[in-house]
């Protein structure tokens, strides 16, 4: 019998050799028999092969009708841009994309420019929970698509280059940074002595009365431009004078009754589950629980010590008796996945601050994995390190969502509502207020106050005289 073959691109030869239907399948199947060689010369695992084949199948598909050895370096990247711009995008998503494609070509389709990889990826989403990317990097990244950046990237450097060195965490990086280049590109400006605090004055209006946005996101906009001016050209701001303000609104949390707790959390079982009854039981916050180390949980003594929550403060919160058990299991569960996952050379977990550097065994230990780890482990889209990140908040707050509407209740239900009924029925329960206002790691009394509008008996259970 003749041997199969097939074009380096995956398409069948023309003419008589190419044969019906069932020869075909058969060298579609040798090519992508050689793809998973090739795979397994570069050490991917066998069961995450497939994953590889079907992106590179995405990309067949969105290259179609021409062929893969027809691709240029530039259709690779925009390709790559294109994946990076959607939604729901993750950073590692379009790294592994990347990376699926330089084995294709390298070892498959094996063009010339394949062999001057990287293509040049796009600005990729962001990484939470994982360390900054090196200046330089940020810099390369920003300058392929902001205008600002090219203009003003030595101020911006500056400014990020203070934001480490001050201990300000990633989000408030991406978030001032993020300010600070609107800002610029609004401006319109071609030079740094343009930029002063009229030109502030007329952005901060612009957000408030043209874009409507909320007195919050006016207020976190002006903190930005502060710190830009200070750190990244080198001069205070000044007085703004009069402008638009956005007006703040008192709004009264969301809070379910214990009727309705109960409901809701009765439609969630596994790790979602778990999650929920945590937020519920311990009022902790959604990034708070999604990023809860096993160091952290003290089954014995019934405490939960959140770190570097809201603020970058630290506080200790109550675990509840009634998920102490389900906890214990599920814990036991990762112990077992996280010893294979040291077997297979892929144990390490990120590490906070400068431990990876100081003390890179910690990385492996089980004391310091993630309580709610991913399924799936993941390319580390900075260091390169294939690892196992904590679960996706997303997909919590899918699932509460999803089981709220199962629960066919009309309020807008989101993880944090689930906080805002612990501090609510603690205050019904009658525990002092400040007892409550250390549990929720609140900074002044006054935000705690808040829950007692909501109460079943606000104020001092004044009676309707509807009532009687």
């Amino acid at each position: 019998m003749e041997k199969t073959r097939i074009n380096r691109d995956g398409s069948v030869p023309p003419g008589p050799g190419a044969g019906g239907p069932k020869e075909v399948e058969v060298k579609v199947a040798t090519f992508w028999h050689r793809y998973a060689e090739a795979l397994g010369r570069e050490g991917v695992p066998e069961a995450k092969r497939v994953w590889y084949q079907r992106a590179c199948e995405r990309f067949i598909r969105h290259l179609s009708p021409r062929r893969l050895k027809d691709a240029t370096a530039g259709e690779v990247s925009e390709y790559l841009c294109l994946l990076a711009a959607q939604p729901e995008a993750q950073a590692w998503q379009v790294r592994q994309a990347d990376q699926v494609l330089r084995w294709l070509y390298q070892h498959l389709v094996r063009t010339d420019w394949a062999e001057r990889w990287p293509v040049g990826l796009p600005q990729l989403p962001e990484w939470l929970g994982l360390e900054t990317v090196s200046l330089e990097e940020l810099r390369a990244r920003r300058t392929k698509v902001s205008r600002a950046w090219r203009q003003f990237g030595d101020e911006f450097e500056k400014m990020v280059r203070a934001l480490r060195f001050l201990h300000y965490s990633y989000r408030t990086e991406q978030t001032y940074v993020g300010w600070a280049e609107r800002f610029v590109e609004f401006s319109g400006v071609e030079s740094t002595v343009a930029l002063n605090a009229a030109e502030v004055r007329r952005f901060l209006e612009n957000l408030a009365v043209g874009q409507r946005v909320s007195a919050s996101t006016q207020n976190k906009a002006l903190n930005a431009l502060v710190f830009f001016f200070r750190e990244g050209l080198g001069q205070e701001l000044g007085e703004l004078g009069e402008f638009a303000y956005a007006k703040r609104s008192r709004r009264i949390p969301v809070v379910l009754t214990r009727g309705e707790v109960k409901g809701l959390l009765g439609r969630l079982d596994g790790v979602f589950g778990l999650m929920t009854r945590l937020l519920y039981g311990s009022g902790l916050r959604l990034m708070e629980c999604v990023r809860l180390r096993v160091k952290d949980v003290d089954l014995a003594r019934r405490q939960i010590v959140v770190r570097d929550g809201k603020g970058g403060k630290d506080r200790v919160t109550l675990l509840p008796e009634g998920v102490s058990g389900a906890l214990a299991e599920h814990l036991e569960s990762m112990r077992r996945q996280h010893e294979a996952d040291v077997a297979a050379g892929h144990g390490e977990v990120y590490l906070p601050g400068a431990l990876g550097r100081k003390d890179p065994g910690a990385a492996a230990e089980w004391a310091w994995q993630w309580v709610f780890p991913a399924e799936r482990l993941s390319v580390d889209p900075r260091g390169g390190q294939v690892r196992r990140h904590h679960v996706s908040e997303t997909g919590l707050q899918r699932a509460v969502a999803v089981a709220a509407r199962k629960a066919g209740m009309a309020k807008p239900i989101t993880p944090h509502v689930l906080r805002h009924s612990f501090a609510t029925h603690l205050l019904e329960g009658g525990y002092d207020i400040r007892t409550v206002q250390e549990l929720l790691g609140h900074k002044d009394v006054t935000t705690t106050q808040i829950y007692t509008h909501v109460m079943q008996k606000p104020g001092l259970g004044v009676r309707s005289p509807l009532d009687g």
